[in-house]
Parts: C-alpha cells; sequence; structure tokens
C-alpha cells in the first residue's frame, strides 16, 4: 500500500510535437491528483529536445488544456521552481555531463557509425529475418582512440552499453515484476550526432536531478522500461514508482485511439483533443470526471466525481492496466450530470457565450430566469442555441406543417389557434399560474389532447416543436410578444387551410 501520507514529488512531461489529446490529459490528471492528495509538488515539464517533430504553438496549447481541466502546477516554464530549467532544450549542458559520466564509467560509448552503414546492417538483418539492433560495431573501441576520434570533430552518438548476460528485473506498480533478457535489449543511442540527449537518457536525469517520486506514463514505454532502470541503476539513483497507464482504445473497443481518428470523431461532434472540448459545449469537470474513470476506480459503483472528490479518493490502487474504450455516450452522460450540478449563476453564465456566438444579444438578467427551465434539459451547453435561442429572437417563423398535429387538417388547427389566442387575449399576463388553466379548460371544451392544443401553441411561440416548459416560458417571453406569434401561426395555418 501507498503511503499517502508522505509527500510526492510527480511531472507531466509532455513533448510539444502536437495536440493534447485525450492520454496527456489523464497522465497530467493523475500527477495532479496524486500531488493534491499528498501534499506534495505537481511539476510540468517540456520534453522538447525533439526538434523535428516540435510545434511551436504546441507548448501554450498544452497550458491552455490543463488550465481549462483545473489542473494547476507548482514549477514549470512558466511559473519557475527550484529545479529548472523545465525546457529540456535549455538543458543540454547537464545532459551532456551526465552522459559523458556514463561513458567515463564504462556505461556508455562513442558511436561512429554512419546512417549508411547502419542502414545496410538493418537490411541485412531483415533478410536474415532478426530483430533489427545495433550490431555493436563501435561498443568495442579503445575508449583513448574514441576520445582522440571526437577531439578531432568526427561526428558520432552516445550509445547506452547493455549488459550482454543476464537479465534485467523492473517493477511496475500496475503490473508487478518483468523481467526481460538483456541481450535484447538494444544499444540505444542516449545522445545525438548533434549534441541533443534523447528521452532515455534526458528523462532519468531530470527525474532525479527534480527529486521525482513517482513517474506516470504511457504503457507504449513498457518496452524500454528495462533500459531506463539500467540507465538509473549505472549512475546508482534511486529509482522512482513506475506506473504505466493503460491505452485508450477506439469507442468500438478494437484498436488503439490515435490521433488519425480525430477527423472522423468531430463529423459526430466529439474530439480526442482536450482544448476541443470547451468549444463542443462540455464541461471541464465532467471531462476531468470522465478520464479520472479511464483507468481508475474509486469502487464498484461510485460514477460521479467533483475535483475535490478525486484528490480525496484517488488512489494508486485504484488503477487499472487494461486498456479502456473511449466511450463518449458516457461522457454526454457525466456532462449533464455536471451541468445540472451548477449553481444557477454559473450555468447561466457558462451557456452565455454559446448564445452570444449565435448572434443573440443575451441580458443576464433574462437569462437568469431561464436557466432553471433549460438547466435540466441540456446534455452539452452549446444545446442551449437549439433549446432556449427562441427567447432571444424578435420574430418567430415557424413551420407551417409543424403547426399541424398528428390528427388534425390545417383548417382544424387554425381554429384551435384562433380559440387558444381568444383565451389568451383575456388575460392579464401569460404566467403559468394565470394562463394554464383557462388553457387546460380549452382542451377539456374542444375534446382534443392536451398535447395537440399546446403543441400548436408551443410551436406557434418558440417554434420548436421541444422547447423548455411552455407556460413558464411564455411568461419570459411576455404577453404581448406571445399574442404577436400566435397571430402569426393563425396567418400561416389559414394559407394552408
Amino acid at each position: 500500500m501507498t503511503d499517502y501520507s508522505k509527500p510526492v514529488r510527480v511531472r507531466f512531461a509532455p513533448s510539444p510535437t502536437g495536440r493534447m489529446h485525450l492520454g496527456s490529459g489523464r497522465t497530467a490528471l493523475y500527477n495532479y491528483l496524486l500531488a493534491r492528495k499528498t501534499g506534495g509538488q505537481f511539476i510540468l515539464r517540456i520534453e522538447d529536445t525533439d526538434q523535428k517533430r516540435y510545434v511551436p504553438t504546441a507548448e501554450q496549447e498544452l497550458i491552455d488544456g490543463m488550465h481549462w481541466l483545473g489542473l494547476q502546477w507548482d514549477e514549470g516554464p512558466d511559473v519557475g521552481g527550484p529545479y529548472g530549467p523545465y525546457r529540456q532544450s535549455e538543458r543540454k549542458d547537464i545532459y551532456l555531463h551526465y552522459a559523458r559520466q556514463l561513458v567515463e564509467s564504462g556505461h556508455a560509448y562513442y558511436c561512429f557509425c554512419t546512417p549508411e552503414r547502419l542502414e545496410k546492417v538493418r537490411q541485412e538483418q531483415q533478410a536474415r529475418k532478426e530483430q533489427p539492433h545495433y550490431d555493436g560495431t563501435c561498443r568495442n573501441i579503445d575508449p583513448d582512440e574514441a576520445a582522440r576520434r571526437v577531439a578531432r570533430g568526427e561526428r558520432h552518438v552516445i550509445r547506452f552499453k547493455t549488459p550482454r548476460e543476464g537479465v534485467t528485473v523492473v517493477r511496475d506498480l500496475l503490473r508487478g515484476e518483468i523481467t526481460v533478457e538483456n541481450r535484447l535489449i538494444d544499444d540505444y543511442v542516449i545522445v545525438k550526432s548533434d549534441g541533443l540527449a534523447l528521452y532515455h537518457l534526458a528523462a532519468m536525469v531530470d527525474d532525479h536531478l527534480m527529486k521525482i517520486t513517482h513517474v506516470f506514463r504511457g504503457a507504449e514505454w513498457l518496452p524500454t522500461f528495462p533500459l531506463h532502470a539500467l540507465i538509473i541503476r549505472a549512475f546508482g539513483w534511486q529509482e522512482p514508482e513506475f506506473i504505466h497507464l493503460s491505452v485508450f482504445l477506439k469507442p468500438s473497443g478494437k484498436g488503439k485511439m490515435s490521433k488519425r481518428e480525430a477527423a472522423d470523431l468531430m463529423k459526430d461532434g466529439y474530439s480526442i483533443f482536450v482544448t476541443d472540448f470547451k468549444d463542443l459545449g462540455y464541461l471541464p469537470e465532467a471531462v476531468v470526471n470522465w478520464i479520472a474513470l479511464m483507468g481508475w476506480s474509486y469502487d464498484d459503483h461510485t460514477e460521479f466525481f467533483t475535483m475535490p472528490d478525486l484528490i480525496e479518493k484517488f488512489s494508486l490502487e485504484g488503477l487499472n492496466p487494461s486498456p479502456a474504450a473511449i466511450n463518449f455516450t458516457k461522457l454526454d452522460h457525466f456532462n449533464g450530470l455536471h451541468i445540472r450540478h451548477l449553481a444557477l449563476p454559473d450555468f447561466a453564465q457558462r451557456v452565455k457565450p454559446f448564445l452570444i456566438s449565435a448572434g443573440y444579444t443575451v441580458e443576464d438578467e433574462k437569462l437568469l430566469r431561464i436557466a432553471p427551465l433549460i438547466q435540466p434539459r441540456l446534455t452539452t451547453l452549446d444545446d442551449v442555441v437549439a433549446m432556449a435561442g427562441f427567447f432571444f429572437k424578435d420574430e418567430i417563423v415557424p413551420d407551417p406543417a409543424a403547426l399541424v398535429p398528428k390528427g388534425l387538417t390545417p383548417a382544424e388547427a387554425a381554429q384551435v389557434a384562433r380559440r387558444s389566442l381568444e383565451v389568451l387575449e383575456s388575460l392579464s399576463d401569460v404566467s403559468p399560474a394565470v394562463a394554464e388553466p383557462p388553457m387546460r379548460a380549452l382542451v377539456e371544451e374542444l375534446g382534443l389532447s392536451a398535447g395537440q392544443v399546446f403543441g400548436i401553441l408551443r410551436v406557434a411561440v418558440t417554434g420548436q416543436t421541444v422547447s423548455p416548459p411552455l407556460f413558464e416560458s411564455m411568461e419570459i417571453i411576455g404577453r404581448d410578444t406571445c399574442l404577436k406569434r400566435v397571430r402569426r401561426a393563425i396567418e400561416l395555418l389559414e394559407a394552408m387551410a
């Protein structure tokens, strides 16, 4: 069992090579929860050594996405801290120092093989149906000779000198001990010819220097996990706890989710990129709740969590290594729950931008009156436009066909609308207490169903077949506007009759 009374130091260490996806969001969240639960520190470190794949906008999107999710870090490139710099591109000399230390101790070596030679070796190995690997040509070069060649400026990389005999045993917190034969571990490059360190070295050095106690990362790092342990052990450092998180599967459950599916998902109103969820009408609270449960559970029945709930209840023991299918139906469910959990003024302010984006002029006082009518009915915040846009329109032009309920002709529907107008005109206002009783009496008098009579009235005043409660909506719209809209509906129905 983990001792949660002992403060941890954890890091979210993304590479700014593209957009921030759900997997990154979940990794950041678990780091944050463990840090807050134990009173420890949560560090943001930007691993930008892969300059070929570097995307200039990616770092800011990562920061924006984390802020939107409600995650704040204690140390990072934007807030500083005692173990900076927090961008790996600014730590080149640090990595070279430790790489040379490995060379001097016999745990790494300079490799002078050209790309052309390495490609030729790789092709020969494939022809023999061997797993491609470095053949060790430079492994046994005399260290003094290698140093002279480096001093002369000969192009080189630095490779880790993996033991050829025995096994390496590593421990993953979710999977237990993993044993790998050393002969199966390649002599990986740890510093490229341009002097930039690769992840295998840089991340291990940074985790040590930044005193990281627990490393959350994706299961794709499991194949090189033994290499990373060997590098740490070569320095004689304390190993952090490693937690390799479950992979995300496509919604079908078949195959790993990838960024390539993003365009198809957007057609259905979904995304795998964190910053898209805001524009799609999702609450950060719901997304956090959703991704927390893709790889972790508290018990077999509790599903609704706020951030304080998650901080209190999160545990490493609740993590699950099994792959998790991305279930957008579940996200919609959580979003609805969290929408209904909001205080009304908060809810009103969250839907307001979507109404403004749709071109409506929105008064806060009016929106607060509308909020309790629509809050129970929204799945996503952007549903507010279709559900409540009619409140903000000067004119409503209903579909004439929608004004004719099942079982009635246009002429009969026009007669119902005229009688409804007569009732409403006789009233001082159209509030539920004043308007609903006489309108229900009209239903009885006409011998029709409430669905037929109120359906005509609903389409007339809202332009929609589905709306918030009718009479509560009419009260907000106002008597004069409701009467004007019913008269317009009568004209449309008479034109059809």
